[in-house]
């Protein structure tokens, strides 16, 4: 149960329409939040946000026209979903720093030092640039920037590091729709490692039960928050689930996380092979539980995929795999089969 009093807070999202935004913005609304989303008004359509959300046509990267459509006005707290660097987050200093009572980062859980020496995964534990992943250290320095703002100006901002958080329409495989494909058609698909390192989970909507708890909480204001579920599963174990969602058998070869850049060095997963997803990652969510009681995540993996297949299912023409992710996944494969050959041609001639 969210908090009474937050009921009638004034709330802008920018973003709005994405994978966990669209359910922050569903639950604000139910919680009777006033609720208005900036964006380019390109996936409203997806995802369906209710009737009462207020929608202002901006580019958020262009500071002119953010400021022409908010025309002044002031918000008891602003959500940013698509902040990403150091430079971005200074922009949102001056653009916010007079407009809101409370300004929520979403960071992500990416940023924390690989390998994580010791779990579960604190606030306090160590983070650090990875020299793998620009995204997460691109994360990293605008949590730096806005937190120097905090300290040296004021800025009220509230830090939140989501994990790997999915909804109905975006499957949590690297590859997304296009591996969903792959096993619904009973090929083989490459995981990461030996298939065993422990992964967390997270479905948007239980994420929303925690950052929506947040909002208007001045002791938030200074804070930093993960934000995951508590639905732990090995590698293996996520796309067997698929698998059996689709009513099919997974058929699962493990290729070493240190080879997909070698195999595919401009694939985006690549980088995340090596840089975050190849680790464990189990997350301690004490502090979300104490700022906001009511956080009780309640879907499980096993009863979301049944949802995404229903969703896949239901709206063919958004879910179908690309041909370019295609091909990058079946030379995974290829290159694992091709790795096997060597090896027995070795020990033959050995």
């Amino acid at each position: 149960m969210l908090q009474q009093d937050a009921a009638n807070l004034s709330v802008l999202y920018l973003g709005g329409t994405g994978t966990i935004s669209a359910s922050c913005v569903r639950l604000s609304v139910e919680a009777g939040m006033r609720v208005t989303v900036v964006n380019r008004g390109r996936n409203a359509q997806e995802r369906g946000l209710p009737d009462e959300v207020e929608t202002l046509v901006a580019d958020i990267g262009d500071d002119a026209a953010l400021t022409a459509a908010l025309d002044g006005r002031t918000f008891d707290a602003v959500v940013n979903f698509l902040s990403y660097d150091a430079v971005d987050a200074r922009r949102m200093v001056a653009l916010f720093g007079s407009r809101t009572r409370q300004y929520i980062h979403i960071s992500s859980g990416s940023i924390y030092a690989k390998p994580v020496l010791q779990v579960p995964i604190t606030e306090s534990t160590p983070t650090a640039p990875n020299p793998h992943l620009d995204y997460a250290t691109a994360k990293w320095r605008a949590e730096r920037a806005l937190l120097d703002a905090h300290i040296d100006e004021g800025f009220p901002v509230t830090v939140v590091r989501p994990s790997h958080t999915y909804d109905d329409a975006n499957p949590p495989l690297p590859g997304g729709w296009a591996a969903v494909d792959r096993i619904a058609r009973g090929e083989q698909i490459a995981v990461h490692g030996d298939g065993t390192s422990l992964w967390t989970l997270t479905h948007a909507e239980d994420f929303a039960q925690g950052l929506v708890g947040l909002l208007g909480n001045p002791r938030a204001i200074g804070e930093t928050f993960n934000i995951t579920g508590s639905d732990v599963y090995t590698w293996d174990q996520i796309y067997t689930i698929v698998a059996e969602a689709l009513g099919v058998t997974p058929r699962l070869v493990h290729v070493a996380s240190e080879m997909y850049p070698v195999v595919a060095p401009e694939w985006f997963w690549s980088g995340e092979m090596v840089g975050d997803i190849g680790h464990s990652a189990v997350f301690d969510t004490t502090k979300i539980r104490t700022f906001v009681p009511g956080f009780a995540p309640r879907l499980t993996f096993h009863r979301a995929a049944a949802r995404m297949v229903a969703w896949r299912r239901d709206h063919p023409e958004s879910t179908r795999g690309d041909q370019a992710t295609e091909e990058v996944l079946a030379r995974f494969v290829s290159a694992y089969h091709a790795a096997r050959e060597a090896f027995a041609a070795h020990r033959v001639t050995s």
